[in-house]
């Protein structure tokens, strides 16, 4: 079992919180994780992408060669683009479909979903209307974790678990809205395949 991704956005978009809930869900299953530092300008406004690699065997390195990521994780379709060299051709891409338009020369929305559906493998998912459904319109990246988790040789009650640790802190009403949003971003691939 092995799965390789690539994380990627705009700093300020979650990244972080969606490597973090993959890595206690892969803990939590005794499986082996590596992840790279983010790359990229991790403040908000920055492009930023982050290489995971997850295993039940030991892993050599945390840096995933082109061709060989089973999935880019996208909360904004841009980046997820920008990383498709990395994509095996058995691969997913798994992208929001809400543009963060922090460029003045930024592409049209509709050629970047023209250029996303063209990917034999891919989910496209309006996270950020998909987010404000579960009652918080932060919780687009767990949207797209939901998304993404089909694909995941991770059991989904272990991505829950990992949910429940990651946002245990800030307590239950937070750890509610952030399931939610990972079970609809789940039911949307479901019926999206």
């Amino acid at each position: 079992m092995k799965n390789d991704i690539v994380l990627a956005g705009v700093g300020g978009q979650g990244i972080l919180s969606i490597a973090a809930a993959i890595g206690l869900a892969a803990v939590n299953s005794n499986l082996y994780i590596k992840q790279s530092e983010v790359h990229g300008m991790s403040q908000r406004g920055g492009d930023v992408q982050s290489h995971l690699r997850i295993s039940d065997r030991p892993i050599a390195s945390d840096l995933i060669p082109a061709g060989k990521a089973d999935m880019i994780i996208s909360v904004e379709p841009m980046e997820g683009l920008r990383y498709l060299p990395l994509l095996a051709d058995s691969g997913w891409l798994v992208t929001n479909t809400t543009p963060f338009i922090n460029i003045p020369d930024y592409p049209k929305p509709d050629d970047i979903i023209a250029r996303i559906k063209a990917v034999k493998h891919h989910i496209a998912i309006d996270a950020d209307s998909i987010a404000k459904e579960a009652g918080s319109a932060r919780s687009s990246n767990i949207v797209m974790l939901g998304a993404a988790s089909l694909f995941l040789d991770i059991p989904f009650e272990r991505i829950e678990e990992g949910i429940r640790q990651l946002f245990g802190r800030k307590g239950e009403d937070v750890v509610q809205q952030n399931l939610k949003a990972l079970k609809l971003g789940r039911e949307f691939s479901e019926k999206n395949r």
